[in-house]
């Protein structure tokens, strides 16, 4: 079983780049599923989920080549399949992004009821409610999803909730649907904009990408695209809070704060000095233990749910006291139970967290339990005295492109290993 091991108590200083995506390019692989023909990806990150995405399109009967470092071609001419295995998609909640672009381009597709981490209940009805509208015909059956429909049409579409992946789902089967489908109370985050762009490249006609109202005029076909993937707003959000608790100074490279302003704003508030360079270059410095603030966690442009974790190790190592209210997920506070191991103060009342700021963490043996709470773990383990070691570790390769490497190159003390499952023991490891 694979594991970190860090040393804490090492200042974080140099230069570091913010990876691809992984909520962007998860999407614009799905969307080579409507071109009959090669699209390239640059920026591209290397992950878990990357990897799945890619064994299940190729199940489908896509092929696949990675050209060099983050970019990789996709090649769907050959697409034949139009299922979606459980074994493929049980990990992966985005594996159900497959189901509006296969059936937009194969008349049909049976997807499994999708898998991911375990964070609370995230129904797909919304997605299945909208390709009703536009003319599928959905049943449930033995887990899976299975659609058909000989051409969509064009509706009019309310999301009771702003789900992404259901406005990317959505978005994907209408653009080579008979008329116009105008999606309102979509989701706004930056990539759902991108994959906007991406579907734009390849000939589709997209308006309002990024607002609540998007508007989408279906054309016959869209044609084989080349399209660099947006950089990861959590990664860079996650490297931020990590110069942070660790006092460091370090520049990020390809950040783009205009997609983070939530979270620089609470940054700053807590005494974190950011500050924008050229070139999305981006310096980052924690001078002194940082104050305490409240956040809520909320659809974007609001603090989102996928930096909550993060800065929660943050706070608890903040002088003074904090309230982290969870409004997306209702079982995103499995981290708490781990921070506390590790000396941390918190009390969990109902959707908030009270965070009593310590003046040190102390190393201890944690289990990560997600992907958001694994980097929780890594970041209080940076600023911990002695020895954390966190064991299922994998769950951080299924967002994070080398983190352990990242971090490690700005000076911190971490590395993978083997741990012995039972005894919890570590053995020689990477």
């Amino acid at each position: 079983m694979k594991g970190i091991v860090i040393e804490g108590g090492e200042r974080l200083v140099g230069e570091v780049r913010v990876s691809g995506a992984k909520n962007a390019a998860l999407p614009a692989l799905a969307a080579a599923l409507l071109v009959e023909g090669p699209c390239t990806f640059t920026n591209c990150p290397r992950l878990r989920d990357v990897d799945t995405f890619q064994a299940l399109l190729e199940n489908l009967g896509a092929r696949f080549q990675w050209q060099g470092q983050g970019e990789i071609e996709v090649d769907t001419a050959g697409i034949t399949g139009v299922t979606a295995p459980y074994d493929l998609v049980k990990t992966m909640r985005a594996s159900v992004l497959i189901l509006g672009p296969l059936l937009a381009r194969m008349g049909e597709a049976m997807v499994s009821l999708p898998g991911g981490c375990a964070i609370g209940a995230r129904p797909v009805d919304l997605h299945l409610k909208g390709l009703q509208k536009l003319g599928a015909e959905i049943e449930l059956e033995h887990g899976y999803i299975k659609a058909r429909a000989k051409r969509l049409t064009g509706a009019p579409l309310y999301l009771d909730i702003p789900t992404v992946t259901g406005t990317e789902n959505l978005m994907m089967a209408a653009v080579t649907a008979e008329g116009t489908t105008v999606i309102e109370n979509a989701a706004c985050e930056p990539e759902v904009e991108d994959l906007a762009a991406i579907l734009t490249t390849m000939g589709a006609k997209i308006v309002g990408a990024g607002t609540s109202v998007v508007t989408i005029e279906g054309v016959k076909r869209l044609r084989p695209a080349r399209y660099a993937v947006m950089p990861d707003r959590i990664e860079a959000g996650t490297l931020m809070v990590a110069a942070g608790m660790t006092r460091g100074n370090i520049m990020l490279k390809e950040c783009r704060l205009e997609h983070l302003e939530a979270v620089v704003a609470k940054l700053r508030d807590v005494g974190i000095e950011i500050t924008p360079l050229k070139n999305g270059e981006v310096r980052v410095v924690g001078d002194g233990r940082v104050r305490s603030a409240d956040i809520k966690t909320l659809p974007y442009p609001g603090f989102p749910t996928d930096m909550q974790a993060q800065f929660m190790a943050l706070m608890t190592v903040a002088n003074g006291l904090s309230a982290i209210t969870e409004n997306i997920f209702e079982n995103r506070f499995m981290h708490v139970s781990e921070l506390k191991r590790m000396a941390a103060d918190i009390r969990v009342q109902g959707a908030t967290a009270i965070v009593t700021g310590v003046p040190r963490l102390s190393g201890a043996q944690v289990m990560a339990t997600d992907l958001r709470a694994s980097a929780s773990l890594v970041l209080a383990g940076l600023a911990a005295e002695g020895t954390t070691v966190i064991s299922r570790a994998y769950h951080l390769e299924r967002g994070y492109d080398d983190l352990v490497g990242k971090l490690a190159a700005l000076g911190a003390d971490v590395k993978e290993v083997d741990l012995d499952e039972d005894a919890g023991e570590q053995r020689q490891g990477v």
